[in-house]
């Protein structure tokens, strides 16, 4: 299916949430995918980091004793929080706080860790990933920092041009 040009790297973009706005931000990947030669990037996992108002800081004293933070990255651009069924998803992630029981995380139930074959992993042929970040109730900055690992590929003409396809599905 598809050809590795590169050994894994990593992406990373950081979001501070100042209040309960959804928060947005964008990794290009302009640099790493080329219809012309159906070079792709291969998504083998993502990572979320929640940190305080600085990064030291402790998530809890932000998010008070019932609170919670909602993350996702797309492959499209929704302008906002999506649902687990959006061909779009590549990822998401929820923290919570929890007055009675203390700090878990809970993962929703699309799966993070794709592997690292060169048959494992979300192929991404658009140009960009979307990050959208919301939190309950915050008293203080809070910051999120997700970690995308992945590597350059080149795939066959006819698997680029079934997940551009899929892809422009989505997007209605």
């Amino acid at each position: 299916m598809a050809t590795k040009k590169t050994a894994q790297f990593t992406l990373t973009e950081r979001m501070t949430l100042t209040d309960t706005l959804e928060t947005f931000a964008v990794i290009d990947l302009g640099s790493y995918v080329d219809v012309g030669d159906r070079q792709g990037l291969q998504i083998h996992s993502v990572e979320y980091i929640f940190q305080g108002s600085l990064p030291t800081a402790s998530v809890v004293p932000a998010l008070g004793p019932d609170g919670h933070i909602n993350v996702q990255v797309t492959d499209l651009n929704r302008g906002g929080l999506v649902f687990s069924d959006d061909r779009a998803i590549i990822s998401s992630a929820i923290l919570q706080t929890d007055a009675t029981n203390g700090l878990f995380e809970a993962a929703d139930m699309f799966p993070d860790n794709y592997g690292s074959g060169s048959k494992d992993g979300r192929f991404v042929v658009n140009d960009a990933l979307y990050l959208t970040a919301k939190c309950s109730n915050s008293t203080t900055d809070m910051n999120i920092t997700v970690r995308v690992n992945a590597s350059i590929v080149t795939l066959s003409s006819k698997d680029f041009m079934a997940i551009a396809i899929q892809s422009t599905a989505a997007d209605n």
